[in-house]
């Protein structure tokens, strides 16, 4: 029996070293939780290893298939063109399929509320707790439109209002969002960073963050975030694999 293609990760990258120590992290917790599958991690930018040298690294070895998962959660440029790119320069053995990008999905709701209870609410503090769904923030309109979309969902579920904001390129900022939170009424307002590792945009919506009355941390290692990793890697599927560039 052959063996399941390498899982390789694909982080942004940070200068924050907490940024790579989260992604390991997360990395760890999914190698958790399937112990016989083999997991890499490359990074576009500012941090080592590489996703060319993580790749060059698995065909020198004679690795022959490989799924390629974005640490994203929206389909922006870095899925759209910055991966695709990268991609298409690894060694011509590797057959490679690039998984879709993590969100939107139910696990990653779960793990913002995780995160917001692990703060210090609780689930009978829905109904009075107005949220804020702070995203890194994107020029793409595809992006901006999911996070809009995420927000009006997420507020089915209980919340007495949640509404988006961006800690660049778009607008509402997360002091704007908790500013309408607080005019609307609600009794408490939360930030819940829609963001996977800690890094500079993030300590924006953290500091934007200063008015509410809980600030969640980041999804990070989130045992919801590590099941989604796998979730996106199976149904990548294996015999949809299929050589980039060929």
């Amino acid at each position: 029996m052959s063996a399941p293609p390498v899982l390789l990760v694909i982080a942004h990258g940070s200068r924050d070293p907490r940024h790579a120590a989260t992604v390991h992290a997360l990395v760890r917790a999914v190698r958790a939780l399937r112990p016989g599958l083999r997991v890499e991690t490359g990074f576009l930018d500012f941090t080592i290893p590489s996703v060319q040298g993580v790749l060059e690294s698995l065909a020198a070895e004679g690795v022959r298939d490989v799924v390629a998962q974005p640490l994203l959660l929206t389909r922006a440029f870095h899925a759209k063109a910055d991966i695709p790119a990268v991609l298409r320069d690894a060694p011509h053995r590797l057959r490679i399929r690039q998984a879709e990008v993590l969100g939107p999905s139910p696990l990653l709701l779960a793990a913002l509320e995780r995160r917001l209870y692990e703060a210090g609410l609780t689930p009978a503090d829905k109904s009075s707790t107005g949220v804020v769904l702070a995203s890194a923030g994107s020029t793409d309109p595809e992006a901006i439109a999911v996070i809009a979309d995420i927000a009006r969902e997420w507020r089915h579920t209980g919340w007495c209002a949640v509404r988006p904001a961006f800690a660049s390129a778009s607008l509402p900022r997360t002091e704007d969002a908790v500013r309408e939170l607080r005019a609307l009424g609600c009794a408490r307002v939360a930030v819940a960073p829609y963001v996977l590792a800690p890094g500079f945009l993030p300590d924006r919506i953290a500091r934007g963050a200063s008015g509410a009355d809980v600030l969640a941390g980041v999804l990070g290692a989130a045992p919801e975030v590590a099941r989604l990793v796998l979730r996106r890697y199976d149904a990548a599927g294996v015999p949809a694999l299929t050589a980039l560039g060929a």
